[in-house]
């Protein structure tokens, strides 16, 4: 089994953000009027697939809605808070979840029994919203509410900044696919489709292998980065349709090298995203063509010591590599594409695991595949 084991944290990631706000968070509980502010939790919101997805959290133990998503559309209390810009305040959530509300009741089972909610909107519209929770009823009253604004604030700023960075690393990797025309047939549908697909691997592990939303959603932004270095391969060896040399081969694995240095001018230098963060999307780029066997490139690491970010994108781009039309092949519908990939697995070529949780995403796959068809980048 190359996964990691349950608890422990891929080595390349930390969090960044989570753990601001946990400090966050304790410095706000050191004021009497404000220690029973049990929770603090961000959603993001997907503007393209109607998503709220939970993204980090400081709470009591754990959270009760880790790895939750859900269409914003399906919680109208939300849609009406989005539209307004107004906040909403639940000082009995014991009373909220005996109506059947399934969120409520997961948060009473936790412990907590109030529920303070902040649309999070920048210059594109909403992005997400703030959760705030108390470990007793009618905790968020005026006084409090006027207490924690400034910290809500903040923290709303904190996430902001941190996906414009997100948003301004895209933008540079959109241009230079856009300068490569992207050369080898690898559209924005096949970047957005195989975002998703590692997102949904990501998403079936994160439970087993106890790693965080935070981890999950910096996957899914950093994932379309994983070939940006091709952009350094002539055309005559990316585009050509049979076997390469070996010395065309050499020189088509130069392009992790070449993304890792685009990665580092583009982004490292420019201070989009944090060292921490830099040091994840550097492991997507570089590893994503290794193998568990050792067979891979360009460093022949083998089983744990790839990554595990490296081994989720590797299994979502070769999925969608096989189910895409290439000016040089077909498309092969789901089950061909799953049996490869199972065969590949079973010969140590790519993660099992990583494999298992994307077969167990077949409505969600077919959900992308409709909704993600071939577009212009973006």
């Amino acid at each position: 089994m190359t996964s990691l084991a349950k608890g422990e944290l891929p080595s390349s990631f930390h969090q960044g953000l989570a753990a601001q706000v946990g400090a966050l968070h304790q410095e706000i509980r050191a004021e009497m009027e404000l220690s029973q502010l049990g929770r603090i939790a961000v959603a993001l919101y997907d503007p393209r697939t109607d998503l709220l997805k939970t993204f980090i959290h400081s709470s009591d133990g754990e959270s009760p809605l880790d790895h939750a998503t859900a269409p914003l559309s399906a919680l109208p209390s939300l849609v009406e808070l989005a539209l307004s810009g107004g906040t909403r305040t639940l000082n009995d959530l014991e009373a909220v979840a005996r109506t059947g509300h399934e969120y409520a009741a997961r948060l009473v089972s936790f412990g907590y029994r109030s529920s303070h909610t902040v649309p999070i909107c920048g210059r594109e519209g909403l992005r997400g919203f703030l959760f705030l929770n108390g470990s007793v009823p009618g905790f968020f009253t005026p006084t409090v509410l006027r207490r924690l604004k400034p910290y809500g604030d903040l923290i709303a700023q904190m996430v902001l900044r941190e996906l414009d960075a997100l948003h301004s690393m895209q933008s540079i990797v959109k241009v230079l696919l856009q300068i490569s025309a992207v050369r080898d047939g690898e559209t924005g549908g096949h970047l957005a489709r195989m975002a998703r697909y590692s997102r949904a691997i990501g998403l079936k592990l994160a439970g087993p292998l106890g790693f965080s939303d935070e981890f999950v959603e910096y996957l899914f932004q950093f994932a379309p980065v994983h070939d940006v270095g091709k952009i350094s391969v002539p055309d005559h060896i990316l585009l050509k349709p049979g076997p390469l040399t070996p010395e065309e081969f050499t020189v088509m694995q130069g392009h992790v090298a070449h993304g890792i240095e685009i990665v580092d001018l583009a982004v490292g230098d420019f201070g989009f995203i944090s060292t921490a963060h830099l040091q994840m999307l550097r492991q997507i780029v570089a590893c994503h063509h290794e193998k568990i066997d050792g067979s891979g490139y360009p460093r022949g690491l083998m089983g744990g010591d790839i990554p595990l970010e490296a081994r989720i994108v590797a299994v979502a781009d070769v999925f969608d590599a096989l189910t895409s039309r290439r000016p040089y092949k077909a498309a092969w519908n789901n089950a061909e594409a799953m049996a490869a990939l199972n065969a590949d697995a079973a010969e140590n070529r790519l993660d099992a695991d990583c494999v298992a949780a994307l077969a167990e995403c077949m409505p969600e796959i077919l959900d992308i595949q409709s909704r993600f068809a071939e577009t212009g980048v973006g």
